[in-house]
């Protein structure tokens, strides 16, 4: 692989797409071997999956991703070798996670010296904070960058960023654009949000896409779900988008039963999700890094059941398994033990 010096020399500004987000944009999983590196092939399997299905950007390193487990360099480097492997294909919004103010700001400019097309950063939310000290944490990294920001907002334990916050927010900063927003009943806030920036900032539905149906009519712009199931999530949102909302809720319905499976705890996520994606043959491995969630044996035959679903709706819609264009891996590492494979490996992999 190239290093960071010679990725960031290539990609300059200049290559840079613009971002119109209409659509899904899957969070790109980090993909582990038994030794929980990070592996590099796989992650090109990954963004060739996803540069070949109907999606209008992807994002990385997420929360789904794992990216609290991933080094800052690791976390540099996956950005800039996704712009490579991408390539121009499809436009990379670069998650930017930080507690600190400092901190968000270099990585947000790092990934835009690389060749990032946006930047994502979460709201800090480790310990309570008011919309007056998040405005300046947000100033200081819109201060730092020119390309577009999204800003990702869950916070379970209260409420997310107001719509006043949003609108002054994009008053100061222009180039933030896009707001997503993962938690229960958001259709009024989303409305919302539209009237105050007569639609300049956009509203991205996070959480799996589990509430696209609904909030497709309030006038979301995107949805950011799973790799594994974009496909799915692409069909259900362009149906739902075109007025053809039975079509799109028979979709839907096939994929929900996983989506809200999976979402229980981030970690039980990880397992489904790399073992779907190592199911379709996209991967060859479902590693997840320590520490994460034992995946009891009751818990992984159920990913499997609703994984075999998944596999049987893809088939039923014609949408190939995986596309023809990438050689089908084996999966035998992604439920079970090979010969010579420490008992951790098998359990982060998961018990067959």
């Amino acid at each position: 692989m190239p290093t960071l010096t010679e990725v960031v020399e290539r990609f300059t500004m200049s290559t840079q797409q613009t971002l119109k987000i209409d659509g899904i944009i899957p969070i790109i999983p980090t993909p582990f071997d038994e030794e929980e590196r990070i592996d590099w092939d796989a992650l090109s399997r990954l963004l060739d999956f996803a540069c070949k299905i109907e999606v209008c950007a992807v994002c990385l390193p997420a929360y789904a991703s794992e990216f609290y487990k991933l080094s800052d360099a690791e976390r540099r480097q996956i950005i800039a070798n996704a712009v490579e492997l991408v390539d121009g294909r499809l436009p990379v919004i670069a998650q930017a996670n930080a507690g600190s103010a400092v901190h968000a700001a270099e990585l947000s400019q790092f990934a835009q010296d690389a060749g990032a097309t946006a930047v994502s950063v979460a709201t800090p939310r480790l310990f309570a904070v008011t919309e007056k000290d998040l405005l300046r944490y947000f100033d200081r990294i819109l201060t730092a960058i020119d390309v577009p920001l999204v800003i990702q907002d869950f916070n379970p334990g209260g409420p997310t960023i107001s719509t006043s916050f949003i609108t002054e927010l994009h008053r100061q900063h222009p180039h933030f654009r896009w707001v997503k927003l993962e938690e229960t009943l958001m259709a009024t806030q989303v409305r919302a949000i539209l009237d105050a920036t007569s639609g300049d900032v956009g509203v991205i539905e996070g959480w799996g896409g589990m509430y696209v149906l609904e909030l497709v009519a309030a006038g979301i712009c995107g949805v950011m779900p799973s790799l594994s199931m974009a496909d799915l999530l692409a069909r259900t949102f362009r149906l739902a988008k075109g007025g053809r909302l039975q079509e799109a809720y028979e979709v839907f319905t096939g994929a929900l039963p996983q989506i809200l499976f999976s979402l229980q705890n981030m970690e039980l996520y990880h397992h489904a999700e790399k073992r779907l994606l190592a199911a379709r043959g996209i991967i060859n491995a479902s590693f997840v890094r320590d520490p994460s969630r034992d995946l009891d044996p009751l818990d992984a035959a159920h990913i499997d059941f609703l994984n075999a679903n998944i596999m049987a709706l893809l088939d039923r819609l014609k949408l190939p398994r995986c596309p023809s264009s990438l050689d089908v891996v084996e999966t035998a590492r992604q439920c079970r033990e090979p010969e010579g494979q420490s008992k951790s490996a098998a359990r982060r992999a998961g018990p067959s």
